[in-house]
C-alpha cells in the first residue's frame, strides 16, 4: 500500500531486495543529534512507515552506541504483524568510546564477524538484510572486508552486501568479491558529486543507490539548527555566510513548490526520484515524526518531467551551493570523494 493508495511498486537494488520507493533513517532516533527527541514518536514513525508501504529501515550498530537498534528492536516486537516487512540494513565498522567521541574504524575479518553479532542480538533478528562497512578502513583491503561479509552471507546471517561512501575503484574491487546490492551515498540538489564519476560505474555494474541526505539535513526543507547540541550547527553548509547564501537557493524552490502545491522538501525529494529514475536509487528519508514521514511520502505523488527536473537545477545551481557536505577533517577520509 503506498502513501496514496495505489500500488508505487518497487526498486530493485543491484543483487539485493527489491524494496519500496522511499527508505527510513532511524540514526536521528536516537542521541538527540538533531535536537529534542521522543522514543514514543519514533517508534510511532517506524510503525506508520511500515504501515504505509516503507519496507527498507536503515540504521548503523554506532549510532549511539547501539542504542538505535535497540530502538528499532523495540518497535518490531511492539508490532509483530509488521516484523516481516520490514528489511533491515546495517552499517558497521565505526568505534567509539564511552563519551560518545569516535575513535577509529575497524573492517578486519575477524571485527566484521564481531559487528554483526552484537547487532543481531540487539536488533532481535537472525539475519540483517543488507550489511554494510559505514566506510573504506584505509588499513584493510576492501576484498578481504567484503570477504567476510560473504562468508556471513553463506552462513545465512546476511542476506545481501552494500557499500557506503567509497568511490569507483572500491566499488569494482568489491564487486568483484561479491554481487553488490546498493551503495549508501549522499546525494541531493546541494550534493551532486556522485553523479560525475560514481552513477556511472554503478549503472555498469548493476548496483542500486540508498541516497541518503536528501534534503541536506533539512536544509532544503527548511529545518533550523535546534540547539548547541544539533550536529548540524558545526556543518559548513549550515554556517556563517555559507549558511545564508544556501538558505537563499532554498528560497528560491519555494516558487516552484508552491506551484506544484508540495513543500521545498517534497520537491527536493521528488528530484532525487526524478534523476534517480532507472538506475535502482532509492533515497532515505531521516524522519523522526510521523508529521515529517507524512510529508515525505507526499513527494511520491509528484511527477517531475525533465524540464520540471532542469528549472530546478536552475534555481539551485550545483556551483553555487557554498561549503562541503562535512567538516574537513570527515571530507579527507571519505574514499568517494577522492
Amino acid at each position: 500500500m503506498s502513501s496514496n493508495g495505489k500500488n508505487l511498486g518497487t526498486i530493485k537494488l543491484g543483487a539485493g531486495p527489491a524494496v519500496f520507493p522511499l527508505a527510513l533513517g532511524c540514526m536521528g532516533m536516537t542521541g538527540g543529534i538533531y535536537g529534542a527527541i521522543d522514543e514514543r514518536e519514533s517508534i510511532k514513525t517506524i510503525h506508520t512507515a511500515l504501515e504505509r508501504g516503507v519496507t527498507l529501515l536503515d540504521t548503523g550498530d554506532f549510532y549511539s552506541m547501539g542504542e538505535n537498534e535497540l530502538l528499532i528492536a523495540r518497535a518490531l516486537r511492539e508490532r509483530p504483524d509488521l516484523r516481516e516487512k520490514a528489511l533491515l540494513s546495517v552499517k558497521f565498522g565505526a568505534m567509539r568510546s564511552p563519551d560518545g567521541a569516535f575513535v577509529g574504524f575497524d573492517a578486519r575479518p575477524a571485527a566484521v564477524k564481531n559487528f554483526v553479532a552484537y547487532s543481531l542480538v540487539r536488533l532481535g533478528v537472525d539475519h540483517i538484510d543488507i550489511y554494510r562497512p559505514a566506510r573504506l578502513d584505509a588499513s584493510v583491503p576492501i576484498e578481504d572486508t567484503i570477504g567476510a561479509i560473504a562468508d556471513l552471507v553463506k552462513a545465512g546471517y546476511v542476506r545481501s552486501i552494500g557499500l557506503s561512501e567509497v568511490g569507483p575503484e572500491t566499488i569494482r574491487r568489491a564487486q568483484a568479491v561479491h554481487p553488490i546490492a546498493d551503495l549508501q551515498i549522499e546525494y541531493s540538489l546541494m550534493s551532486r558529486g556522485p553523479e560525475e564519476k560514481i552513477f556511472p560505474v554503478l549503472a555498469e555494474l548493476g548496483i542500486g543507490v540508498t541516497a541518503y541526505g536528501v534534503l541536506s539535513r533539512g536544509l532544503l526543507s527548511g529545518s533550523k539548527v535546534q540547539s548547541k547540541g544539533d550536529y548540524r550547527a558545526v556543518l559548513p553548509r549550515f554556517m556563517g555566510e555559507a549558511g545564508e547564501r544556501n538558505r537563499q537557493l532554498v528560497a528560491a524552490l519555494e516558487t516552484i513548490a508552491a506551484e506544484r502545491g508540495a513543500t521545498t522538501g517534497q520537491l527536493a525529494i521528488a528530484w532525487v526520484l526524478a534523476k534517480g529514475k532507472g538506475r535502482g536509487l532509492v533515497p532515505t528519508i531521516g524522519s523522526r515524526t510521523v508529521a515529517q514521514l507524512e510529508e515525505a511520502l507526499g513527494a511520491l505523488a509528484l511527477d517531475l518531467s525533465d524540464d520540471d527536473v532542469a528549472r530546478i537545477e536552475r534555481a539551485v545551481p550545483a556551483e553555487a551551493v557554498a561549503g562541503t557536505r562535512y567538516g574537513a577533517e570527515q571530507m579527507h577520509h571519505l574514499d568517494s570523494e577522492r
